[in-house]
């Protein structure tokens, strides 16, 4: 603490010189820097001007009393912690000052020692808050709705489901969608934009955990449930009360555990593995599935009731070849991300990069995207992402673009050629299994032609 108290002003607000002197000259031996008022006017006009981050304040001033400058104090900023110093016997009006917004109180006469005790425990609460609130904001900043890249009419329906549903009191949402297509992205959102949002954000992969551990995880077990359970322990119900708890993969949990998540969803309590007790709880369920689940259920896999307690809120996720129109903006962001992860200064794409990338099928959908593109940008040092700087399964899967005169085609937005002629020469190479030779036949190229494009595109050294 010594090491930032330096930057750390307190106020102290007393009608009674001798204490206030005491006080601060107590204050600045501990290294805080101090500034003083006789009464509540003067104290007002300190906050005003001198932006304290703690307060000892006296209840009993003449004029206006400490509770009126608490109030006011307040009112001007919230995050001042307020120490309120009263007079021995005058509980009543210390708890009311509690209720005001106070962060503590101290009896007076004092012991020098314990008020500093106090105020050093009140600014570390302080720094906390700051630190929860800053925490907060990054996650807002990172999983808020405003950070989903959605251009497309299909993307801009779900994103709109999501600002209606987190805003309600549904408490339970069901997200399909294929692998990839962000289903938990989606579930931190509706959490990050809902009431709950100062609560936990618990999440797990029912394909991860087997079944046997699965009932632990999410409602806890009690010491000596079972072997290895040498304390109690808290499941993620628990846990998330308040919250939101995102179950992934709720299509592969067994037959056994979806009867008791069934009856949490039903009666909203829970037992702990090995206990008695009846936990109530309130948490906002979330689940995804990559899976049909109504063809599960008619295989007898997955519980028809289940199932209709889940999707009660349904949201589909498209795939990404269903929403093309997202390709691009999302390219543009993978690329400023990673150029600030990897201190990278790509600007953009080739037009044939570019092509190729809209008309890819992305079986892996954003996530296969966004590992294409930070692959590219760890490997690759040019200002352009270029069609070379891609994976060969995509361009081979895209269209043999190369494959022969008729089948090129110029897209409506133009192509450069040097893009189209160093792809040529690279796949001829490819073809060729490095030998120049056979590759300049490939392309109807005498040897020295071929290798005089081979070094323009920086296939030779």
């Amino acid at each position: 603490m010594r090491k930032n108290v330096r930057n750390t002003r307190i106020l102290v607000v007393d009608d009674e010189h001798l204490i206030r002197w005491s006080l601060e000259q107590s204050l600045k031996k501990q290294g805080y820097d101090v500034v003083t008022a006789g009464s509540g006017e003067d104290a007002l006009k300190r906050v005003q001007e001198d932006a304290p981050e703690l307060m000892l304040l006296d209840i009993q001033l003449p004029g206006m009393d400490g509770l009126e400058v608490l109030e006011k104090v307040k009112e001007i900023d919230d995050d001042i912690l307020v120490i309120m110093v009263t007079a021995l016997g005058v509980l009543e009006t210390a708890v009311k000052a509690m209720r005001l917004g106070a962060y503590d109180y101290i009896n007076k006469p004092f012991n020098l020692d314990e008020l500093s005790i106090i105020v050093k425990k009140a600014l570390e609460t302080r720094q906390l808050r700051k630190e929860v609130a800053h925490l907060r904001s990054a996650q807002k900043s990172k999983f808020g709705i405003d950070n989903i890249i959605g251009d497309s009419r299909h993307m801009k329906q779900v994103l709109d489901m999501v600002r209606k549903v987190a805003t309600s009191d549904a408490s339970t949402v069901l997200i399909q969608g294929e692998s990839g297509t962000g289903k938990e992205l989606i579930a931190r959102a509706i959490h990050m934009e809902s009431g709950r949002k100062d609560k936990p954000f618990m999440a797990i992969n029912c394909a991860a955990v087997p079944e046997a551990l699965l009932e632990s995880e999410l409602m806890g077990h009690e010491r000596g449930a079972f072997t290895d359970a040498k304390t109690q322990k808290r499941g993620l119900f628990e846990v998330a009360d308040g919250g939101t708890l995102f179950l992934d993969e709720i299509g592969d949990m067994e037959m056994g555990m979806q009867a008791k998540l069934l009856r949490v969803l039903e009666e909203r309590t829970f037992r702990r593995v090995g206990g008695t007790k009846e936990i109530p709880v309130d948490v906002r369920i979330v689940s995804a599935t990559n899976q049909e689940l109504l063809k599960k259920i008619e295989e007898k896999t997955f519980r028809n009731d289940l199932y209709y307690r889940l999707q009660v809120i349904p949201i589909y996720l498209p795939a990404l070849r269903e929403r093309r129109d997202d390709i691009m903006p999302l390219v543009e962001f993978f690329i400023q991300h990673y150029n600030k992860e990897f201190a990278k200064d790509v600007v953009g794409v080739s037009k044939m990069a570019r092509k190729f990338l809209e008309e890819y099928e992305w079986p892996g959908n954003v996530r296969e995207l966004r590992n294409i593109i930070e692959r590219a940008i760890i490997l690759e040092n040019e200002e352009t992402l270029m069609l070379e700087h891609l994976p060969r399964e995509l361009i081979s899967k895209t269209g043999d673009v190369a494959s022969g005169p008729m089948n090129l085609r110029i897209p409506p937005e133009g192509i450069d050629i040097e893009d189209v002629e160093r792809e040529l020469i690279r796949q001829s190479l490819e073809i060729a299994e490095g030998n120049q030779s056979k590759a300049a036949k490939k392309l109807n190229l005498g040897i020295d032609a071929f290798r005089y494009r081979m070094k323009k595109f920086g296939f030779l050294g």
